[in-house]
């Protein structure tokens, strides 16, 4: 059986049947084709080229955790790398999904780490220090994200999850996953989709 706010057979296309809110921006795309991880975030907050907040979090952040980045809307520069990968990996990070641009895609790839992110830049942060907030609400993929909230990423992209409504969804996910299971051995039965359809919707 399942622990609970466990989604790994879930997916955020199934969720996407049922939800509206919590889905990023689909322009955050994973950079991994078969990358899935779920967990609790870890929130950090990253204004320009200033590296120093995310230095501090992955010093910080815990096995299993997510790291999500709000890049304040910078569009020129990589704030994960090569050495972030390393470092994120070292401390049992699950994943990370960046609302900006990474470099070293080949690094972070060989590591098989999983990001989601908007692009690459050849042009990276720097440790200055000016400023930058770790484990604080912030705004990712046009989501709020606050610390320990539960994230889905993978193949068709990023959802949020309020932990106290999350199993409620998940238990529901499962029961269409379930279902479509059903109606893809129907149509391979010879079945056509209208005729399921019309008889899912007759009362019981």
């Amino acid at each position: 059986m399942k622990s609970q706010n466990d989604l790994s057979d879930v997916e955020t296309a199934t969720l996407g049947h049922f939800l509206e809110t919590g889905f990023m921006a689909p322009s955050l795309q994973a950079l991994l084709p078969d990358s899935r991880i779920f967990g609790p975030a870890l929130t950090l907050r990253m204004q320009g080229d200033d590296g120093a907040a995310l230095v501090d979090a992955l010093s910080a952040a815990e096995p299993g955790q997510v790291i999500v980045v709000d890049r304040c809307g910078d569009l020129r520069h990589a704030c994960w790398g090569a050495v972030t990968t390393c470092a994120a990996q070292a401390r049992g990070v699950a994943g990370a999904v960046i609302d900006g641009f990474v470099t070293d895609r080949s690094a972070i790839t060989d590591a098989r780490f999983p990001v989601w992110c908007r692009g690459r830049s050849p042009i990276t942060t720097k440790p200055r220090g000016i400023g930058g907030d770790i484990n604080v609400t912030i705004h990712c993929g046009g989501v709020a994200v606050h610390p320990g909230d539960l994230v889905l990423a993978d193949e068709s992209g990023v959802v949020v999850l309020d932990p106290s409504e999350a199993q409620a969804h998940i238990d529901r996910a499962r029961r269409m996953q379930e279902d479509e299971l059903v109606i893809l051995e129907r149509l391979r039965a010879g079945e056509t989709l209208a005729e399921i359809t019309r008889a899912n919707k007759q009362p019981a």
